[in-house]
């Protein structure tokens, strides 16, 4: 019986509950929080203190009364302390932000992509994120960890990459040198998560939305869908407070669902594939069709819409960004649909980042990770990097 590693769980699941309740009612005092997480008083003054400690909650004000007239401190997140990075691996880009626990952004940056081999990728993410380290450092932050979003379907239980086909990769093995290139650009001991862009970019959007009068985050937007249109088309889909990605990571891939039979030649060998229509290399083509792109696009939100019944469908990437007016005709697209079936569209927007969505997304991703305990898995293959990761660092030079 593994008594200790119930135990650890336990108490990883009890400090998300703390941590979820800060963060959607700031304020709450232990004895709310006792009440409202249904853990006992003692446990939640005890994970309070360390969560105090370690620079994730702060007492937000002097005592007040509370119902009984005893005096009550309220807690809020503390953003004064930890900090979050995320790195977008792009086609032909990569792009890396910062952000607060709260979603702020504290510091971005982007280059083009040197060489797309996963050793020179690792280097290339451990260089932007030892800059970025620093950048946070001057602020007085530190970094609690990192995400990479990759364009393409990651297996959670293993961390390969199992396809991303415009990288060429297939069953890659990002997560080792990556680790290991973060070691050697002297980043430190931090968590890295990697996950795919599109569905990390749909976490960005999820966690850090705040509904009207600070309400939960994600409250109004589950389900969400963010369909990414850049160089390739992928979805990142919410679904009951979790990523959907499917029995192999592969849910979301939309670049390759046909939308016209015998369309245009897309670049996996097919024929009227969504990428082919609205990824942002087809539009970047002389003679391309800005209102047929743009219908199409609405023709894959409707049939999106239709499957998963979305509150929120958030539209982001490059192809939007070089023509604002193409995700404008295809929301008109969609409303039509809507009208003819009589039915209320959903709530269709841009991404609140912009450009930086994916990238943010993924230091989404490694916050979704601390408030939700990680798959047993995922969480087993996290702490045996950590141990080589360490091993590593301590060992003598040669």
């Amino acid at each position: 019986m593994r008594t200790t590693g119930d135990q650890q769980l336990v108490k990883r699941i009890n400090r998300s509950v703390l941590l979820r309740l800060s963060r959607a009612q700031p304020g709450l005092s232990r004895a709310r929080l006792a009440q409202e997480s249904g853990l006992t008083k003692s446990t939640v003054t005890l994970l309070v203190r360390e969560l105090l400690q370690e620079g994730w909650l702060h007492e937000s004000g002097a005592p007040v009364a509370d119902g009984a007239g005893r005096p009550s401190t309220p807690l809020a997140i503390d953003v004064g302390v930890r900090a979050l990075a995320g790195i977008e691996v792009g086609v032909e880009r990569m792009r890396l932000a910062c952000v607060s626990l709260q979603g702020a952004l504290l510091h971005s940056d982007e280059e083009a992509l040197e060489d797309p081999s996963p050793e020179c990728v690792s280097r290339q993410s451990a260089a932007l994120a030892a800059q970025a380290q620093r950048a946070l450092a001057a602020r007085g932050l530190r970094l609690a960890g990192i995400g990479v979003g990759v364009p393409g379907a990651v297996d959670q239980d293993s961390g390969r990459v199992r396809f991303a086909p415009n990288l060429g990769w297939r069953d890659v093995d990002l997560l080792s040198p990556l680790s290991a290139a973060l070691q050697a650009a002297r980043v430190g001991d931090v968590p890295v998560q990697l996950q795919n862009e599109a569905d990390a970019a749909a976490l960005g959007e999820y966690e850090f939305d705040v509904g009207e009068g600070g309400a939960h985050p994600g409250s109004d937007t589950d389900p969400l869908i963010f369909v990414n249109c850049d160089v390739g088309v992928g979805a990142g889909i919410v679904l009951n407070d979790r990523l959907f990605v499917g029995a192999q990571g592969m849910a979301g891939e939309i670049g390759h669902t046909i939308l016209e039979v015998d369309g245009p030649a897309c670049s996996c060998g097919r024929r009227g594939c969504a990428e082919a229509f609205f990824g942002s290399r087809a539009l970047s083509r002389s003679g391309s069709d800005p209102e047929r792109a743009a219908r199409f696009l609405g023709v894959l939100l409707q049939n999106l819409w239709v499957t998963f019944n979305p509150r929120v469908i958030v539209v982001g990437g490059a192809s939007c960004a070089n023509d604002p007016q193409l995700l404008a005709r295809a929301c008109d697209a969609v409303a039509q649909y809507a009208s003819d079936a009589g039915l209320p569209m959903p709530q269709v927007r841009a991404a609140r980042y912009g450009a930086l969505a994916p990238a943010v997304g993924a230091s989404a991703f490694v916050l979704h990770e601390y408030l939700r305990p990680l798959h047993p898995a995922a969480h087993e293959r996290q702490a045996r990097q950590t141990k080589k990761n360490r091993r590593a660092s301590s060992a003598p030079a040669a």
